[in-house]
C-alpha cells in the first residue's frame, strides 16, 4: 500500500451529511469487477439523473474539481451498510482523503485499510473549509498527516485520526504488514512459550519437534 504523508491537491467541497455507503457505489454496481475501475459509480444516483445525465451544479460534475484528491463533507460520513466497495470507488476515483466532523466506524476501518485517511474534523472547521475561497474556486489544499493539519489559503485547521491508525497510513501497512511490525515479539513469545509449555507445540508425524 502506498503510504500517506501529505497531500496538496484540489478538495472537492461536497457538503452533504449522513452520506451513507449505498449512495457512494449503488449496490447494482457491485456486480462489475473491481479490476474494471470503480471511479465512474462514485455518488452515481446523486450526480447523475434518472436518463444518466450529469446534474448540473453537483459538486462532483463541476469541472473544477476534476482533479480533486480530498473531499469535504459534513457529519456521519460512510454510514450504513458494511461495503468494502465505499472505499473502493472513492480510491477509484482517486481520492486519497475524505474531511469530515465523523464517520462511519466501518467505512473508517475499510478506508484505512486501503491507503483512505478519514480526517476528523469539528463542525465549524468543515464549515470554514467548505466556505473557503480557495476550495470553492477549485484550489488546492494540504493535508499533512503528520503534523495532522489541513492548509487551505491562509486557513489552517487540525484533524484527528486514532494513532494506530496514523502509523498505518504514513508507514504504508496493510493488515500483514502490521503483523510483521510485531514480529520481535512474536518470536520472544513463541521461545518463551515453548519453554513453559514444551507440551503443546504440534509433534510432525515422523516424531520430530
Amino acid at each position: 500500500m502506498t503510504p500517506f504523508t501529505s497531500l496538496e491537491a484540489p478538495a472537492c467541497p461536497l457538503g452533504l451529511a449522513n452520506v451513507d455507503t449505498d449512495q457512494l457505489i449503488p449496490a447494482r454496481f457491485m456486480q462489475t469487477p473491481r479490476a474494471e475501475g470503480y471511479g465512474k459509480f462514485l455518488l452515481h444516483d446523486l450526480r447523475r439523473d434518472e436518463a444518466g445525465a450529469p446534474k448540473t451544479g453537483f459538486p462532483l460534475n463541476d469541472p473544477r474539481y476534476a482533479g480533486a484528491r480530498a473531499m469535504i463533507a459534513r457529519k456521519n460520513f460512510g454510514c450504513g451498510s458494511s461495503r468494502e466497495a465505499a472505499v473502493y470507488v472513492l480510491v477509484d476515483s482517486g481520492y486519497r482523503c475524505v474531511i469530515a466532523p465523523s464517520f462511519g466506524d466501518i467505512f473508517s476501518s475499510n478506508a484505512i485499510k486501503n491507503g483512505l485517511l478519514p480526517a476528523i474534523v469539528s463542525e465549524a472547521d468543515a464549515d470554514a473549509l467548505l466556505a473557503n475561497a480557495s476550495i470553492v474556486a477549485g484550489g488546492a489544499l494540504r493535508v499533512d498527516l503528520a503534523e495532522q493539519t489541513i492548509v487551505a489559503g491562509n486557513l489552517v485547521v487540525p484533524f484527528t485520526v486514532r494513532t494506530d491508525w496514523k502509523q498505518r497510513l504514513l508507514n504504508g501497512w496493510d493488515d500483514v504488514d502490521l503483523t510483521k511490525s510485531f514480529a520481535r515479539d512474536i518470536a520472544a513469545f513463541v521461545a518463551a512459550d515453548a519453554k513453559l509449555r514444551p507440551w503443546a507445540r504440534p509433534v510432525a508425524p515422523d516424531g520430530e519437534n
